[in-house]
Parts: structure tokens; sequence; C-alpha cells
């Protein structure tokens, strides 16, 4: 029987790879009977995903799968451009080389891993900003930043899923950290909000694509 933080990954998995369809309306008791578990870690799985964005409320008692809005994705890009570069302006005076050797440890487990799920790689891209922003010693920053790749997760994965934007992303990372290795913190700067626009443009594009098709 699956747990709570078990049947919240899966449900994150199963709500990228489709299996319960954008704009599908699902109840307590048809998760608990899908994935034999009881309505309470339904309940608490579904509170998680709900501040997460990946479920909304329906009604009294449901809660339905949102769909890809490039309206959403232009503004979750809006948002990262005005506050990661900021993020990353106050972290390079006190970045250390461990922390430079940690992201490119995760940059290498997550280019090598090829199992890994959409929502995962978007989730793990998170990990790679935040360890790079970790010292920029502004504890309200970092948790807003947080609190919105909560959001952005979803996108990011969905992206590297249809759009084959892996290896684009595991590029940039790497020219990011070599930049930031070698002292070069202005260009550092640039090339992530190039970096953070560019990938949002492409994506909101193909949304607005999706979405008139």
């Amino acid at each position: 029987m699956l747990k709570k933080q078990q049947l919240y990954h899966q449900l994150k998995q199963d709500i990228q790879l489709q299996h319960w369809a954008a704009g599908q309306v699902l109840t307590q008791q048809q998760l608990a009977r899908h994935y034999a578990v009881s309505r309470i870690v339904v309940r608490d799985a579904q509170h998680a995903l709900m501040n997460e964005g990946w479920l909304v409320a329906h009604g009294k008692a449901g809660m339905q799968v949102p769909g890809f809005s490039a309206a959403e994705a232009e503004e979750l890009c809006m948002l990262r451009l005005q506050l990661e570069p900021l993020a990353l302006q106050h972290a390079v005076t006190n970045m250390s080389f461990s922390q430079l050797g940690q992201a490119e440890d995760l940059l290498a487990y997550i280019t090598a891993s090829n199992s890994l799920a959409p929502y995962q790689r978007g989730e793990l891209n998170w990990q790679f900003h935040r360890i790079l922003y970790q010292s920029c010693a502004k504890p309200h920053l970092l948790r807003l930043l947080a609190q919105l790749h909560q959001q952005v997760a979803r996108y990011l994965g969905y992206q590297e899923q249809v759009q084959a934007y892996a290896d684009t992303s595991a590029a940039e990372h790497a020219e990011l950290l070599s930049l930031l290795r070698h002292g070069n913190s202005g260009l550092a700067v640039a090339l992530l909000t190039r970096h953070i626009a560019e990938a949002g443009a492409l994506l909101v594009q193909w949304l607005h694509k999706q979405q008139s098709a």
C-alpha cells in the first residue's frame, strides 16, 4: 500500500505522463480506489499537490488536473527573470568551490540519468539552481524562489519531455558553472538571464501553438 509521500510522487508522475488528463475531475474516493490507499492518504497528498499547483479545487469535494497555460508559463518566466539573476548577483561573492562542486555533481547525475520522470527532472533543475543561490544571504528571496519553483517544476519537466530540451539545458548549466568557477560573475548573471528567457519564450510559443491547434 502506498504511503502519503509515495502517493504524492506517483500522482505527480501520472499527471505529467497524462494518465490523469488535463481538465479531468478526480475525487478522493476515486483515487483511493485506484491506488489502493485510504482517503486520508489521498487527502494529505492532495493538499500538498494543490499547494504546488499540480491539482486545483473543483466543486465541494473534487479536484481537477490543470492544463498547461501559455499565460501562466509566461508569468512564471517573468518572475524568474526578476528574482533569479538578483539571487545569483548576491550569491557570487560568497560562493564556495564546494558549492560549485555540488552543482557539478548534480548536473552530472541529471545528465547521466535517462530514467528520471519528467517531474523529477523539473525538481532536480531547481535543486541545481538552489545550490547556486543559497549563499545569497537573502532568506526571504530564497523562500520566494522555492515557492515559485513548486509551480515551475511542472512546466520544466513538461518542456524537457515535449521539446527535447534536456541537452540544451544541461549545456547552458555547464557553461554557467564554468563562468562562475573562473570568477566571471557578470557573464554568469547575463547567461542565467538568457537561459531563463530563451527557455521561457520557447515554451510559451509551443503552448500557444498547442492551444490554437
